[in-house]
């Protein structure tokens, strides 16, 4: 096994974990939000918050560093436009990520007060998880564009 061969493993297992966890996370919290349950919308973005953290955030910090390792390792530069258009939309992922990051935590702080106060959920909890919905259909579709590119390599 080369150097090559374990930093590109390590490279498209970061990819795979971003897309699973992100399309998990997006699964549960879609069918915690259906249920209109606060406590079950709580216990569900607390754990969501917690995979976030531990899954995608590794994954999105092991990216750049096994991306430029593999650039060493190949000699490719940013001149090739499918590196050049994957780091941006890595960019527009993140711009779509972060915020998303901040509803999380507040849509499970607003579903436990609800459901400590045995209250509906709040109308800014509604607003929030529009946004968050919102913000996952560029940001998916661009983890999915930047998956093509690796593999295709289009010149």
């Amino acid at each position: 096994m080369t150097l090559y061969f374990l930093v590109k493993y390590l490279h498209m297992l970061g990819a795979i974990i971003i897309l699973g966890t992100g399309t998990g996370i997006a699964f549960f919290m879609l069918m915690a939000h259906r249920s209109g349950e606060a406590a079950f919308i709580a216990r569900t973005a607390g754990v969501v918050v917690i995979a976030d953290m531990l899954f995608t955030l590794s994954a999105i910090l092991l990216q750049p560093v096994t991306g430029g390792l593999l650039m060493w390792l190949s000699a490719t530069t940013l001149a090739e436009h499918w590196l050049a258009t994957s780091l941006g939309l890595y960019a527009l992922t993140g711009l779509f990520w972060v915020p998303v990051i901040f509803m999380q935590i507040e849509m499970r702080d607003l579903a436990r007060l609800a459901d400590a106060k045995s209250q509906p959920l709040p109308p800014r909890y509604h607003r929030l998880f529009r946004r968050w919905f919102l913000c996952g259909i560029p940001g998916f579709g661009a983890v999915m564009a930047i998956l093509w590119l690796m593999v295709a390599k289009p010149s």
